[in-house]
């Protein structure tokens, strides 16, 4: 087998595709109201790594603050990643009011647990100008 197509654990197949997309997501809560601490994070990323799942994608990194998290997240091509998005914030909004109501309360949080928008940034491969220049230098037919 040629060293161009050695196993890359990011790099995935489908029956149609081959690919590797990942997502730097942050979602920060609503007014910035700091409502984080260690366990909830825990729970939070539990939570988001079930809901990757249910997506067939996998949730490569996780971390936060008081006041926001960051995700890395390898999905597939069928997935529309603002429905990924929303499924995230809305299945751990859900959750995290439930199990942590007396917490969100006292911090003074409304129903709403996060932002309305959020960050989405593409990551992975290589730098963007080496790909410019890689099509640039592509042998185009006479």
């Amino acid at each position: 087998m040629s060293p161009r197509w050695e196993s890359d654990p990011d790099v995935r197949r489908g029956r149609h595709v081959v690919y590797s997309l990942h997502a730097h997501l942050v979602f920060v809560t609503r007014y910035r109201r700091g409502v984080f601490d260690d366990a909830m994070l825990t729970r939070c990323e539990e939570i988001m790594k079930e809901v990757c799942a249910g997506f067939e994608a996998e949730l490569s990194e996780f971390n936060g603050e008081e006041d926001h998290v960051h995700l890395l997240v390898h999905y597939p091509p069928k997935v529309a990643l603002s429905k990924l998005v929303n499924s995230l914030k809305g299945v751990s909004s859900r959750y995290l009011r439930a199990e942590y109501t007396g917490r969100i309360n006292r911090i003074g949080m409304s129903s709403v647990f996060w932002s309305g928008s959020y960050f989405a940034g593409s990551c992975g491969g290589a730098p963007l100008q080496v790909v410019k220049d890689y099509i640039e230098n592509q042998k185009r037919p006479g």
